[in-house]
């Protein structure tokens, strides 16, 4: 009898350890080139998807400096995901040296986006994510690319992003919502760079920036003394520092003007697990808690 339990107990223990074998196998790696982008990938592909971020968190993706181990993490993923419209210049160059054969998922394909004149030339805000509308569109093409990666995996795939676009279309509301307490008039904020530009046409608020849409573009003089100009004359009142930015400068431009630190705005980079903002939910809550709170005072 004492042999009959224990040749049952170890086939209940091969049969359970086959199970967690056939789990392990059905998860696949994919890499996403910014935090921001990494978060949405996760919660798309939920337990069946690690997601790597190359960027990491606080870390600026216009400038990010890639290493041979983040080229090695593209060749080896099933499936690499890219924001696009110019934002990771830094990709292409990566995605040759590490001999990838499958070409990168472009999320923001099918968001329609807008121009700035830059430098004599017109240049395309790659900052899509800042608009909560624009980030359904990242899940209707991240839950696209997993299901062809992973067909056998297609209806979680779906239930998951059905369950995130939910959430996400109530923030969106909950956003409007808190915007309209502050007046129109009175809806006008001074960050570092052009990054919230979908958030302000979203959402109704004005942002100015010494930088262009790029950290690595620099604010010239003459561009600097125009906007304290601007600043006083519209009475902007509350400025902001950015995560991954050196604020140096618009602490210059504010104590020209008397403009206020409003606080830390998380425009392209989630902070630290342990951080304020370790997703984009938390992303979009943050700002716009810290812009409410900073206008209305």
């Amino acid at each position: 009898m004492r042999f009959q339990r224990f040749f049952r107990a170890a086939g209940c223990t091969v049969v359970f350890m086959v199970c967690i074998q056939v789990a392990v196998a059905k998860t696949i790696n994919v890499v996403a080139s910014f935090t921001v982008l990494a978060d949405v990938v996760k919660n798309v592909g939920g337990d069946h998807v690690i997601v790597k971020s190359l960027v990491p968190a606080n870390g600026d993706p216009h400038e990010f400096e890639p290493s041979p181990g983040d080229a090695k993490s593209i060749r080896e993923a099933a499936a690499t995901f890219v924001s696009g419209e110019e934002l990771e210049t830094w990709f292409q160059r990566l995605a040759k040296a590490s001999g990838a054969q499958v070409a990168p998922v472009v999320v923001s394909q099918g968001i329609k986006t807008h121009t700035f004149e830059e430098g004599g030339k017109v240049v395309t805000d790659p900052h899509v994510w800042n608009s909560i509308p624009n980030v359904l569109v990242w899940v209707n093409n991240i839950e696209t690319a997993l299901s062809k990666v992973a067909p056998d995996d297609a209806e979680v795939f779906k239930k998951n992003a059905a369950a995130y676009r939910q959430r996400l279309n109530d923030l969106d509301k909950s956003i409007r919502a808190k915007i309209t307490t502050i007046p129109i008039e009175r809806r006008k904020v001074l960050t570092s760079h052009d990054a919230f530009g979908y958030y302000g046409k979203e959402y109704g608020v004005q942002f100015l920036a010494p930088q262009g849409l790029s950290t690595e573009t620099e604010a010239s003089a003459a561009n600097v003394a125009k906007l304290i100009d601007q600043i006083k004359a519209e009475h902007v009142r509350v400025y902001f520092i950015e995560n991954s930015n050196d604020p140096r400068l618009i602490k210059q431009i504010a104590q020209a003007t008397g403009a206020q630190l409003g606080g830390n705005l998380y425009p392209e980079a989630l902070s630290e697990t342990a951080g304020p903002v370790p997703t984009y939910e938390r992303l979009m809550q943050f700002n716009t808690d810290q812009i409410v709170t900073a206008l209305g005072k």
